[in-house]
Formats: structure tokens, sequence, C-alpha cells
């Protein structure tokens, strides 16, 4: 409905390292909500890949952020996309990806592809809308998660947002599992759940 916040913004970026030089990418940048605020945690430091499929999107991304390195391709190219550059794995991954409006197919094929290109204490955010939360799509997203993640936590929601969202915080990529392992309710931890769009469990 609208660009996301820059609260929202703050929120998904949070993993974002304050010192060192991370490889933090970005997927489904748009037009740049998240993008910006990865570059200010960022400064000088660091990579930033942002994937956008996209052209006409990636094409005003990269006029805007010399610093980034836009990628126009799909996310399911990650493994490929770093392994071009010499990166062999990313420290940080960040998605502004619609997951509910996705196929399953395409939640998992994206959703490997960032389970594979991780670091083994890497981490992985993204965000869903409180008004889709219950929709079979989203629910089995958070499956999928819980099967790729040791640690999947769900934020706070964001009500300042159009419309409001709320933030997935992933940690540490389980060994790798076949599709066909994915399974229900894999350690999906709730916090402060009165605020969560869905019962917690």
């Amino acid at each position: 409905m609208a660009p996301s916040s820059r609260q929202l913004a703050a929120e998904v970026a949070v993993p974002v390292p304050e010192s060192g030089d991370p490889v933090v990418v970005e997927l489904g940048p748009g037009t740049g909500a998240f993008t910006s605020m990865i570059q200010e945690l960022l400064g000088d430091r660091g990579r930033h890949l942002a994937v956008e499929i996209n052209p006409r999107l990636a094409s005003a991304l990269d006029g805007r952020y010399p610093r980034v390195e836009v990628l126009n391709a799909e996310a399911a190219e990650l493994p490929r996309l770093l392994a071009e550059r010499g990166l062999p794995a990313a420290d940080v991954v960040i998605s502004g990806l619609p997951w509910a409006s996705l196929p399953r197919l395409v939640q998992r094929t994206t959703l490997e592809s960032v389970h594979e290109v991780l670091s083994s204490q890497g981490a992985f955010t993204t965000f869903g809308y409180v008004h889709a939360a219950r929709l079979g799509s989203a629910r089995r997203f958070r499956r999928m998660l819980g099967s790729s993640f040791e640690e999947v936590v769900a934020g706070r929601t964001v009500w300042g947002n159009l419309p409001p969202a709320f933030v997935y915080h992933a940690r540490r990529p389980r060994p790798h599992r076949t599709p066909a392992a994915f399974h229900p309710l894999h350690h999906i931890v709730v916090q402060q759940a009165s605020s969560c769009p869905w019962p917690a469990r």
C-alpha cells in the first residue's frame, strides 16, 4: 500500500553489525526503504548486495546508492551471485519480499537459497503484514523458517507502518535439509505474544 516505514526499516536492519566488514544481502529492495537504513548502519564498511528482480527498480536503486551492488536477478540465484563475486557467505540477509503472496515452490527455493549462503552464525530478517498473518501461505512460511533456523523470533507489531507489520528474526541456519524435511512448527519463539498477530502456541 505504501513504502515501508523508517520504523520498520530500523527493525529489520537490527542484525547489521556495528563493526567489522560484514556482507549484507538485501532481497527485494523495491524503492529502497530498507536500503537506506542498511547504508546508514554500514557507512563505508563491508559489502551490501541488493537483489532486485524488477529492472526498472534495480536501475533506479543503482543510481541512488553508489555503494550498493545492485543485482537485477532472482533471489533464488543467491548462491551463484555470491560465488561470482568471490564471497563465501553472507553475514546478514534482509528480505523485503512478500512471502505470503509467493507460491509454495518459490517460498521454498528462495528460503533454501538464503539458508545456503548464510554463515553458520548468520542472521536472516524479514517481515509480514498483520492482516495476512493467518493466511495459509503465511503460516506455511513460518513453518519453513522453523525448519531452516535454530532460532526464530517474531517481534512486536510496527503499528506505524501502512499496513501494520511485524518482523521475523531468524538466526543460526540448521544443517542442510531436503525440501521433504520441512515440517510444522519447529521452535517458533514468540516474544511479547500480546502484540503478535497470531495466538502463541
